[in-house]
Parts: structure tokens; C-alpha cells; sequence
């Protein structure tokens, strides 16, 4: 039966409305679209096309089937980031300047869950009425969000994050302007130092790309063993091991947590313990890590200041059980500086502050600025500048 939508194409247009029956009836069918099949299909409709426009439909058939159909230029382009998809004629790309609308078009909401639910089935993850979301990474690295109505209002949803092609070194995000020459010399001292460090900031604002390039300056001889709900640390390092959460299955069984990888991690010998974001109890794991001869760990955090950050890490060690005081304690002891990041209104996104963190005269935490990196690459000296400067130079 021919695809939803397939034959929705004016009548005045013959060519048009040929190439969509030839479209939807191979399509459905189990054969290849090769240029071949596609002239052949052609003919027995009575009619031809020219060489150029066959080619041109088989090549759009091979992305419908096996590719990213309508999205397939898009992430071909170096440029581009994430892919989102609203509705089957709203497309959004981002290009590092925030987020354009893409002149492309899926045919119907047809089209956009079956490549949905295409894409899920290359996760070996299930997307129906019975699991209408997903969250997963592609061969490849490139992650898959996708969400089904009704739970999405209308038309499915469709989210892709573009791996990097290459790991940004912290010379090329000098040279990007998203961190002056003197915030990158702070930055690589305190890797080299060893110091334990939370990067923080919104939702895309770069946390995971710088903390791929910082991990690109960890010593070589030291074995770095990254923890992520979805994999995408890829740091210039010679000695890196990946280890990914995994969701549970349909029956609700087989889940594998951070928290719980984690643990694992600390038992792999890692000179570094990385987790890509604390979101949850791990943290907690994470800082005694930090306490316990894992010097140099590292992690991201959503908050929208530094000042966030306290209150953040309260939420997320009470989600482990841990006290207010004890925690208190165990991050003095273990964070040695908080990295805050920014995504300016132009999309630019860049490295703002390099904090520490201290008692509040109220006896609970405050991040106090130690430098101020200004968008137009002056690095001001804060008040919490000459501790961060012992935490380099110990």
C-alpha cells in the first residue's frame, strides 16, 4: 500500500506526480533502488526521465531507506551540531551560532517516525505507542532523541547531536575565541597540576568539547577512564577508556547507571576518573574518587552561574543519601576549581569564569571568582585568585 502523503502532489505537475508513485512503490517494495530498478520502475509507468533525474531518485530512495533521508545533507555538513525536527516541514539546524531554520522537508509525520523508529532499531532500542521515547547513541556516536505522539503534542519528535569529526585541542578554542590566550595557559597549569575541576554551564554551552580538550593535555602516561550516560568525551589522548550507561530493557531490567559504572571505573586503575555530567547520586562517588588518591577528575554540571553550583551539588548528594554537612565537606576536600562556560545571545559560547570554593560566612559553600575571562579576551584577577594559584603551583 503506497506510503501516507505519497500521492499528495498536484495533478498539474506530471513529472511530480510520477516520481512520487515511483517513489512509494519502491519504497514499499524489498528490492535495492538502484538506478536499474528505479528506470525500470520508470518505464512501467509508461514514461522516462532523463539519466541525471533517475540517479538524482535512486540516491533519494538509498537515504528514505537506509540513510537520514531528508536530513542526510545536513549532517554531512562539517558545520553543523544538532538537527531537530519539530514537525515534518520545521527542521532546525545549529552551526555553533544557534539554532536556523533547514530548507528541508519531510513527506508526513509518516516519514519522520519511521525514520524515528528506524534509527532506535540501529540502537537496538524499541520506539512504538508501548515506548514512545528514546534516548540513545548511533554507531558512529552521532545521539538519537526521539519522542512519539501523543506523549509529543502532534508530530514526533526527532533530535540529533553530531559527533565531532576531531577533538578541538585547546589551541583551536583560543584560535575559535571561546577562550583567551592566558585563560588556556591557567587552564593546561591546572591539568598538569592534577587539580580536580567541575565544569559548569547551560544546556550547550560546550562543557563536553572543552573537557575533551582538557583531557587532551592529561599527561600521556596516564590511563583516563571516562563515565557517560551517552558517550561523547572523544579527548586527544592516547590512553582512554569509555565506559557507557545503558537503559533498561522493555521487561525493566538490564539497566546500568552511571552510578553504577562508576564504581566499576574505580576498580579499572584509572589515573583520571572523568564523568561526562553528574546528574544523580554519582557524584557523590565521584568526590570520594577525588578524596582518595584520584587526583585530576573531572566532571560537568548544568547550573546557569557559579553561584548555582553549591546548590546543585546539595540537590545531587541528597539524592545519594549524603548530608548537607557532609557534603560540605567532601567537596572542599576534593574540588580544587569550578570552570563556568556561556553561550552569548550571537551563539558564541565560551569559557567566562575559573572559580573556587569556600566556606560562606553562613558556614554553607560559595564560589568565588579566582579569574574573569571577558568576551573580549582580558583575564581579570578575582578574589579568589591566589588560591587557585596554590592549587596550581602545590
Amino acid at each position: 500500500m503506497p506510503r501516507a502523503g505519497a500521492e499528495a502532489v498536484v495533478d498539474a505537475d506530471p513529472r511530480a506526480a510520477l516520481i512520487a508513485r515511483v517513489r512509494a512503490r519502491l519504497l514499499d517494495s524489498d528490492t535495492p533502488p538502484s538506478p536499474a530498478v528505479v528506470a525500470a520502475a520508470v518505464r512501467r509507468e509508461g514514461r522516462l526521465l532523463p539519466e541525471a533525474e533517475v540517479v538524482a531518485l535512486a540516491a533519494s530512495l538509498d537515504a528514505a531507506l537506509h540513510g537520514l533521508g531528508p536530513l542526510d545533507a545536513l549532517v554531512r555538513d562539517p558545520a553543523v551540531t544538532d538537527v531537530l525536527v519539530n514537525a515534518p516541514a520545521e527542521v532546525w539546524v545549529d552551526r555553533g551560532v544557534g539554532l536556523e531554520r533547514a530548507e528541508v522537508a519531510f513527506a508526513d509525520d509518516a516519514a519522520v517516525r519511521s525514520l524515528a523508529q528506524r534509527l532506535a532499531s540501529r540502537c537496538g532500542r524499541r520506539l512504538d505507542d508501548a515506548s514512545p521515547c528514546v534516548d540513545a547513541r548511533l554507531p558512529g556516536g552521532m545521539r538519537l532523541h526521539a519522542v512519539l505522539p501523543p506523549v509529543s503534542a502532534g508530530a514526533t519528535l526527532l533530535s540529533l547531536r553530531l559527533a565531532r569529526r576531531a577533538a578541538f585541542s585547546l589551541d583551536d578554542l583560543v584560535d575559535a575565541g571561546a577562550l583567551p590566550p592566558l585563560g588556556a595557559e591557567w587552564l593546561r597549569a591546572m591539568v598538569r597540576a592534577r587539580c580536580a575541576f567541575v565544569l559548569t554551564g547551560g544546556t550547550g554551552t560546550g562543557k563536553t568539547t572543552v573537557l575533551s580538550a582538557l583531557l587532551g593535555e592529561v599527561d600521556p602516561a596516564h590511563r583516563v577512564v571516562t563515565v557517560e550516560d551517552v558517550c561523547e568525551l572523544r579527548p586527544a589522548h592516547p590512553h582512554v577508556v569509555s565506559l557507557e550507561a545503558r537503559a533498561a530493557n522493555v521487561e525493566g531490567a538490564g539497566a546500568v547507571t552511571v552510578r553504577d559504572l562508576v564504581r566499576e571505573a574505580l576498580r579499572m586503575r584509572p589515573d583520571r576518573l572523568v564523568v561526562g555530567e553528574a546528574r544523580g547520586g554519582e557524584v557523590v562517588d565521584l568526590l570520594g574518587a577525588m578524596n582518595t588518591g584520584h587526583e585530576g577528575s573531572a566532571s560537568t554540571l548544568h547550573a546557569n552561574a557559579p553561584a548555582a553550583v553549591p546548590a546543585r551539588l546539595e540537590a545531587l548528594g541528597a539524592l545519594a543519601g549524603l548530608d548537607r554537612d557532609a557534603l560540605h565537606a567532601q567537596v572542599l576536600a576534593a574540588l580544587d576549581a569550578i570552570v563556568h562556560l556561556v553561550r552569548e545571545p550571537s551563539g558564541r559560547r565560551r569559557v567566562a569564569a575559573i572559580g573556587v570554593l569556600r566556606r560562606a560566612s553562613g558556614g554553607g559553600l560559595e564560589v568565588v571568582d579566582a579569574l574573569m575571562l571577558g568576551s573580549d579576551g582580558e583575564v581579570r584577577a578575582g578574589p579568589g585568585e591566589r588560591a587557585l594559584r596554590r592549587a596550581v603551583e602545590r
